[in-house]
């Protein structure tokens, strides 16, 4: 605004049209147009400046995404024969039986990152079947309610996450608290929980070791590629959000559309 004479506070609708406009050109997503936006309206309200929809603006806005489309990236999903390579680099070390009973619990379990670093060992009960884990709160359980995860044995020991935790619980003496924690570069295991963004780093970190393209990894790819294992296999997608915990079929779905793009390709065997 300064740089073209243009007054930020309050805002002209023209302004904001061609603030969002310019941003678009320089290749920001719809999405990062929604942050400023709400960042926009916030500035205006806090400085007790009065903010209303405008129909040019909301107009604009409404073009740009239509334009440019607001599919949001995907990250990659790990599905469970990537699973297998990256276990399979896995050695005996504190820091990787932590590392393989995260992956293969984050994939089994199909968990968000925030689920996952905030599960602790009272959490968990154990039975014949496997593991019964209980989630406190999710993404889609603001309220607190909570769910239930059924994690059964693998017939793959190598992949089972079941048998992975226990390792890593018995090699750590972890009876009580956080169940997946920091591990220091001389071994040590601490009290503190991991936080969400370490996930994307150990399934990124372990990706470069097994020699598996990192760059579009997180820790979102362990619970896609469950999905997208699950559908492959031809389980139903009521059982797939049971254990996703997804509230939106729609949502689900587009796991699922994913993983079947090859079947029944219409294009295959043409030419």
């Amino acid at each position: 605004c300064k740089t073209m004479g243009l007054e930020a506070l309050p805002a002209r609708p023209a302004t904001i049209a061609l603030y969002l406009t310019d941003l678009t050109r320089r290749g920001r997503r719809p999405s990062t147009l929604d942050m400023k936006l709400a960042a926009i309206a916030h500035a205006h309200r806090s400085r007790g400046h009065a903010w209303t929809r405008d129909p040019g603006v909301s107009s604009v806005r409404s073009g740009i995404r239509r334009e440019v489309g607001v599919a949001p990236e995907q990250k990659s999903a790990v599905v469970v024969e990537e699973l297998a390579t990256l276990v399979g680099v896995l050695g005996g070390s504190l820091a990787e039986l932590r590392d393989r009973s995260l992956l293969t619990m984050g994939f089994f379990g199909a968990f968000r990152r925030s689920e996952l670093v905030a599960l602790n060992v009272a959490d968990l009960e154990r039975s014949r079947d496997g593991l019964t884990v209980k989630v406190r709160r999710s993404k889609g359980d603001q309220e607190g309610e909570g769910a239930v995860k059924g994690i059964p044995y693998a017939s793959n020991a190598a992949l089972c996450p079941v048998r992975a935790l226990e390792a890593w619980l018995a090699a750590a003496a972890i009876t009580e608290g956080p169940l997946f924690r920091c591990v220091d570069r001389h071994g040590r295991v601490h009290a503190k929980a991991l936080e969400g963004r370490s996930v994307a780093r150990i399934v990124q970190r372990t990706a470069t070791l097994a020699g598996v393209d990192s760059a579009n990894l997180a820790g979102h790819s362990l619970r896609a590629g469950f999905a997208t294992s699950a559908a492959r296999k031809g389980k139903s997608l009521d059982a797939i959000m049971r254990q996703t915990l997804h509230k939106s079929p729609q949502v689900a779905r587009s796991y699922i559309r994913h993983a079947q793009v090859f079947d029944d390709n219409a294009a295959t065997g043409i030419a």
